[in-house]
């Protein structure tokens, strides 16, 4: 997949969890998501709000999301919040970095889910 294509992916992620968590829209974060592939790794930037999507090793970010390119791939498609939730709960989504951030974002999205 070229670079463009996987920049349009991530944005079209971003924008679909924004919208069914209204509240990540406002927090500015930024975020290094590594896809993992066969031999390959690819680290992407992604700064919200907006999302500004940029292929770099990401030293500022504050947390850190890993997950398998064929997943990440469903996940940004066709991929809801629950999705999201239920990837992570089986380990297919791995989120790490500054704790209290980590914290947040978890709390956040557990009282979406209560709301949905």
């Amino acid at each position: 997949m070229a670079s463009g294509d996987t920049r349009a992916l991530i944005a079209q992620a971003v924008e679909r969890l924004g919208e069914e968590v209204p509240a990540l829209r406002r927090l500015k974060l930024v975020i290094r998501l590594e896809l993992r592939a066969r031999g390959d790794a690819p680290i992407w930037r992604v700064e919200v709000p907006g999302p500004t999507i940029e292929k770099d090793p990401a030293g500022d970010a504050r947390v850190d999301v890993s997950v398998s390119r064929s997943h990440f791939n469903e996940l940004a498609a066709d991929g809801s919040l629950a999705h999201w939730v239920d990837a992570y709960e089986h380990g297919h989504v791995r989120v790490t970095g500054d704790s209290a951030v980590v914290k947040l974002l978890g709390n956040v999205i557990a009282r979406q889910l209560q709301r949905a």
